[in-house]
């Protein structure tokens, strides 16, 4: 009967508030008066309540409606209705006080103290009054919804697990909050929306014990990788799920909500903070121009599609070979962004022909070039196919933006190029210093090039391998204990790109970023293995040896190679000598006629100058094909 009555009340729940409000009204200065005479007022008095009653209403109802009060919706009522509330009353109380003292005086008059007690409880049934509805309507919510509340206790009792508890008071999100978790001793003993704070993460298992705990949530988004690792680890040792709400911006713009909550990732537990690079003049740089990106369906190619076509390009044309992955980024912008014009381009990098089509048919103003080959082991088993794609490949697009007079091209490179010990790293550092020589041969266009480390989750990279193994059953394979890596996540590689991209001095540079200091592989391995809830055996993970090509350590700048400050604190500008090579460069025309040819003697001899030591296979893998076992370290 109370649900069949809801929809009723809340149709005339303006009325009903009104009227609400006036019996409010009558019930405070009634009350007021039992107050002032003890509960026995005088018949007088009581002639002076009938008389004056009325014109209260009506002067309460009145500020009311000023004050907006009458269109508030309770069951959110918070300290800015209360101010309001309070003003509505004060406001109404002296009018009516002038008006009966001074302007209609009655005998008797209506004493002050009348109209003091009057504002006061009429301000406290009021306020009553919507926080008894706020309940009355949670628990109706939480009681009709017909779902089984999930026992969850909450790490954090700051501002991000106050709104949290708010959220679960106020909605059935299935979630009932038994307890709070917080290392601040000053918080214990404290509740939060009626929820104790009952001690500190070290004492997590046994307080999840006592509470009955189903799941956990964690509400510390201003937690360092550290702490979080430690609040996982001891989360770990419950054995229950737990979530992560991430987003300090969220929760400094009070805008936090459960569906915000998500799983624990493995980037959360970097050992750096992540890097955030404010782009406002992105817009100005991007508005109107023809963009063309290239290896757009890979995992940088494709963000890079997505950031920059929210800055409102006049055209983006996204060139890969990849048919399938590139007709589903088409779908994806083309929903998201339907008055772009968008142009997919199945081409190979390669084919001269062909990007010189592309670059006379759009013009574009600007080319972010992120197609390449990138897997180490199986570059050294294809280095003509390396050689090809990495180096001539940048060749043939680079030549191209420089011939039509494009604003722009950014190469996108890697730390695997500098003192290269593969093949993949090779090909990347020609391709670097390929690009250095264009800005000679071509200055009106601004060539440059961005290095980064590996990239958290892209195609391929170290956190897939290891999910399809876990997947799988199997041990997570790594090179060595000792391996390290500098990572950074997908967004962070691609705001590198595009904030490198409009810095005064990239032209003709090469751009890295401060990432901090780099990550052992098996600290990635145990923490994927702890958040997947597999318990961290020796069995667990297995050391293979490093492969042909691989090194123990990454670096992200070579000892010969000058770093310099630039304006953004986490971006260092690198300064090579492309001249060394200069001569090399110039004979990229001869190594693309001898690939076409088969016959690659000049290759193998300017590489092995450039790159003395490095063992490059340019006719077969020679039967080394158990080396393209998976295992991770890069």
């Amino acid at each position: 009967m109370t649900r069949s009555l809801l929809p009723a009340l809340f149709a005339r729940r303006r009325h009903l508030a009104i009227l609400l409000y006036g019996i409010v009204a009558v019930v405070a200065y009634f009350c007021a008066y039992l107050i002032r005479f003890d509960f026995q007022p005088p018949r007088s008095y009581l002639g002076l309540f009938a008389w004056t009653i009325w014109p209260l209403v009506a002067i309460r109802l009145a500020t009311f409606r000023i004050f907006r009060l009458t269109r508030e919706r309770w069951r959110y009522a918070g300290a800015q209705d209360v101010v309001r509330l309070l003003s509505a009353t004060l406001c109404g109380s002296l009018i009516f006080l002038v008006l009966f003292r001074f302007i209609l005086p009655l005998n008797p008059v209506v004493p002050v103290s009348v109209v003091a007690a009057e504002l006061v409880l009429m301000s406290w049934f009021t306020a009553g009054m919507w926080l008894t509805y706020r309940l009355f309507y949670e628990r109706i919510r939480h009681n009709g919804d017909g779902q089984k509340r999930k026992r969850v206790l909450l790490i954090g009792a700051g501002e991000a697990g106050n709104l949290l508890l708010r959220e679960m008071a106020r909605f059935p999100t299935g979630y009932q909050p038994v307890g709070v978790v917080d290392d601040d001793s000053w918080m214990w003993g404290a509740t939060l929306h009626g929820i104790e704070v009952i001690g500190a993460t070290r004492d997590l298992p046994a307080i999840a014990a006592s509470t009955k705990a189903e799941e956990i949530i964690i509400a510390v988004p201003s937690a360092t990788p550290d702490d979080l690792r430690r609040i996982v680890q001891k989360c770990e040792a419950t054995g229950l799920p737990f979530k992560v709400l991430p987003g300090i911006r969220e929760v400094l713009a009070g805008d936090v909500r459960l569906q915000q909550l998500r799983e624990v990732r493995i980037e959360d537990l970097l050992g750096r903070e992540p890097i955030e690079l404010e782009l406002p003049e992105l817009a100005a740089d991007l508005h109107g121009e023809t963009v063309l990106i290239t290896g757009a369906a890979g995992s940088i190619g494709s963000e890079l599609a997505r950031q920059v076509a929210l800055n409102a390009p006049a055209t983006l044309v996204l060139l890969d070979q990849a048919e399938t992955e590139l007709f589903y980024l088409e779908l994806e912008l083309r929903r998201r962004h339907p008055k772009l014009q968008i142009i997919p381009v199945v081409a190979d990098i390669v084919d001269v022909a062909a990007m010189q089509a592309v670059f006379d048919t759009w013009g574009p103003d600007q080319v972010f070039h992120a197609a390449a080959y990138k897997h180490v082991p199986m570059m050294e088993l294809n280095a003509r196919e390396a050689i090809s794609n990495n180096v001539i490949g940048t060749w043939c697009v680079a030549e191209q933006a420089g011939r039509i007079g494009a604003s722009k091209f950014v190469l996108v490179s890697t730390d695997k190029a500098v003192r290269p010990a593969n093949v993949m790293g090779a090909t990347k550092r020609v391709a670097e210093l390929l690009v250095l020589e264009m800005q000679s041969r071509f200055p009106k266009t601004r060539f440059g090039a961005v290095r980064f480390g590996n990239v958290l989750g892209s195609n391929g990279s170290v956190i897939p391998v290891f999910r399809r193994q876990l997947a799988a059953g199997e041990p997570l394979t790594v090179t060595d204990p000792e391996t390290t890596r500098y990572f950074m996540t997908i967004p962070e590689a691609v705001q590198l790109i595009l904030k490198a991209s409009l810095l005064p001095d990239f032209a003709g540079h090469i751009v890295m970023l401060d990432m901090g200091e780099p990550v052992k592989i098996v600290d990635l391995a145990e923490n994927l293995l702890r958040l997947s809830g597999v318990p961290v055996t020796a069995d667990r993970i297995v050391f293979t040896g490093l492969r042909p090509g691989e090194k123990l350590h990454e670096e992200l700048a070579a000892p010969d190679e000058e770093t310099m400050q630039t304006e953004i604190e986490k971006i260092r500008i690198i300064r090579s000598r492309p001249h060394e090579f200069g001569a090399l460069l110039r004979r990229i025309e001869v190594w693309r006629h001898e690939l076409d040819s088969g016959h690659l003697a000049t290759i193998e001899q300017d590489f092995g100058e450039l790159f003395p030591g490095l063992p490059l296979n340019l006719h077969g893998s020679h039967g080394r094909a158990a080396q393209l076992e998976v295992i991770a370290g890069d």
